[in-house]
């Protein structure tokens, strides 16, 4: 059965911290999200916990009285518990050695195999077509996931907010960015 995943990257917010919200540009981009969004048909609506994923989809779900469902597997990677200056350096190695985990943090496996249960229970889900909303570090892994040339610059390049249409069957996948905001 084919199915169409809407990844999307949360809109701009007031910071990292799980209740960080979006700033004035992050309200108007998800109004704006809602508007490009409107001429899909959209049957579930699965979100990271964390409250600047939730506002950037709020407007599309209450256009459409939809349901946002919650997914502590959508929240973003933790890359270690202790500060490290050097943490670009560091997160870059994590997209060469997958299983590399500092202190507190998560592998780059152990988070791709997070949210690639996510996908796979909206594969087995009865909806169609579903919204996912998460974050940068994560979602640069699903990406990998289905495209091995992606990494760390594929990360660099998301923006604020991104969609990615994934098109998903029992034996193919096609996946498209579909919004770049400028």
């Amino acid at each position: 059965m084919n199915k169409i995943i809407y990844i999307i990257r949360h809109c701009e917010a007031t910071g990292q911290a799980p209740d960080a919200s979006l700033t004035e540009k992050g309200k108007e981009q998800a109004k704006k999200l809602a508007v490009f969004l409107s001429g899909k048909k959209v049957d579930r609506i699965i979100s990271s916990p964390f409250l600047r994923a939730i506002l950037t989809v709020e407007p599309f779900a209450e256009k459409n009285n939809l349901k946002i469902e919650t997914d502590s597997r959508l929240k973003e990677r933790v890359l270690s518990t202790v500060s490290m200056p050097d943490w670009m350096d560091k997160l870059e190695a994590t997209y060469t050695d997958f299983d590399l985990k500092y202190e507190g943090g998560e592998s780059s496996k152990e988070a791709t195999r997070r949210i690639m249960h996510v996908v796979n229970d909206l594969r087995e889900s009865d909806a169609k077509s579903s919204i996912m909303v998460a974050h940068g570090g994560l979602i640069s892994l699903l990406l990998h996931y289905y495209d091995k040339s992606t990494g760390f610059e594929a990360w660099r390049k998301l923006s604020n907010p991104d969609i990615y249409k994934l098109q998903i069957s029992e034996d193919h996948h096609q996946l498209e960015r579909i919004w770049l905001e400028a």
